[in-house]
Parts: structure tokens; C-alpha cells; sequence
């Protein structure tokens, strides 16, 4: 049987100070850096979009290599934690930052030359949030602008696992909470519908596979990762 799952308030557990210290203090995304590096000898003003940006595990970094980097985010602690390491790191003229949802970029159109999606697109509570949340991204990316995917595989439930009602990606099982899980050939699909395509040499990565039916796959989400390129 579908499930079903009633409104509930937005989840406030980002806010959190435990959690903020935590997203502090993780590693940035060795691929995302690499692939970073790389792509900045592009561009003569390179222009980076955060998605999701958390406490800036990956936008300080991200910043300190040359990126002007706006980064977006909706816990106002979260933001707080990544205004005060841009601060200690004197990145302040590198590093804006706004509060704002994954589908309502404070962003113009066609400004972005590099676009991060790491552990934001998997939040979307709806299969419209977050196909609205693909829009803007393509919306605000450049012709041939990068995007670096980092989001919630459907391996990480059961076969069997049932969406909420008529949400095609949405399910509770993971968190209790509804979030976006999607099939590889599904992620695809739907970056390819708003002109994101495969960069050039690259695949999609399943990262965890191996903990997608253990004992431990609550704690250890099977992750796909992959890089992409915007070719309205």
C-alpha cells in the first residue's frame, strides 16, 4: 500500500547547534575539489552557486581556491557558522550568503558558471519541489556551466520500500521524514528535461552501495555522484 504522510513543519533539527558543530566540522567532497580546481582555469570571473550550503564544508574551500561563491541556504545558524569561518579565513570578499529555498534562487538568470547540489535535492518533500529546485538551477546556469550532483540513491531502501501517494520519488523510510530518492536512470531523466547533461568522460557514481540492504543503511545513505553540464 502507498503511504501517506501529513504536513508536517520544516525541519528544524538544521538549526541545531550539535548539528551545525558537526556540518562544521566535516571534510569537504574530494571529488567537488578536484573537479573544481580544474574547471576554475575556465573562466576569467568565475561564479560558483552553493545549493544547500550548510555550515560551508565545501563553500570555504571552494572560496579560499578563487571561486566567488554565493552560497544558499535555509537555517539561519547554519549561515552564521559558515559567516564567521569566512571571517577567520578572510574570505569575506569571495563568500556571499543568502537564506533562501532550494526552488527560489536569489540569483540572476544565466549567472552562474559552476552550480553545487551536494545534499540538498534529496530534501525536497515533493517530486514538484524538487523538480521546481532542477528549474532554478538551470535558470541560473550559463551556457556550459558545471554542475556537481550529490543526492539520495533509491538503492538506499528496500525494493519493496512504497513512495507517499502520488509522489513518484518521495519516501519516508529513511528519516521518518519525507525526502527525495531517485534511480540513477530517474536522476538522468530529469536533469536531462531542464538541459543538464553528462559531462564529457564522466558517470554517475553510486557511493555505499555495498550498505544499501545491511543492518546499517539508516545511518549510511547509498549516495549517487556526478558531474554534469548545462547544454540548453
Amino acid at each position: 500500500m502507498t503511504q501517506k504522510v501529513a504536513d508536517s513543519p520544516m525541519d528544524s533539527r538544521w538549526n541545531s547547534p550539535e548539528v551545525v558543530a558537526t556540518l562544521s566540522a566535516t571534510r569537504p567532497n574530494a571529488r567537488l575539489l578536484q573537479f573544481a580546481t580544474q574547471e576554475f582555469g575556465r573562466h576569467t570571473d568565475p561564479r560558483l552557486l552553493d545549493i544547500g550550503c550548510g555550515a560551508g564544508c565545501n563553500a570555504i574551500p571552494l572560496a579560499a581556491m578563487g571561486w566567488n561563491v554565493l552560497g544558499v541556504d535555509l537555517s539561519p545558524p547554519m549561515l552564521e557558522a559558515v559567516q564567521k569561518r569566512a571571517q577567520a579565513h578572510a574570505l569575506t570578499d569571495r563568500l556571499q550568503l543568502r537564506l533562501a529555498p532550494m526552488e527560489r534562487l536569489p540569483a540572476d538568470n544565466q549567472s552562474c558558471d559552476f552550480i553545487v547540489a551536494h545534499g540538498i535535492w534529496n530534501l525536497a518533500r515533493s517530486t514538484n519541489e524538487f523538480r521546481k529546485a532542477l528549474q532554478e538551477a538551470a535558470r541560473v546556469a550559463r551556457p556550459d556551466a558545471a554542475l556537481f550532483v550529490f543526492t539520495f540513491s533509491r538503492n538506499t531502501l528496500s525494493a519493496n520500500a512504497e513512495p507517499v501517494a502520488g509522489e513518484p520519488y518521495i519516501f519516508t523510510q529513511f528519516s521518518g521524514e519525507p525526502q527525495c530518492f531517485l534511480s540513477r536512470p530517474q536522476l538522468i531523466e530529469e536533469l536531462d528535461a531542464v538541459g543538464f547533461v553528462r559531462a564529457s568522460g564522466e558517470r554517475v557514481k553510486e557511493i555505499d552501495l555495498r550498505q544499501a540492504h545491511s543492518e546499517q543503511r539508516q545511518n549510511a545513505p547509498v549516495i549517487h555522484e556526478g558531474i554534469f553540464r548545462y547544454r540548453p
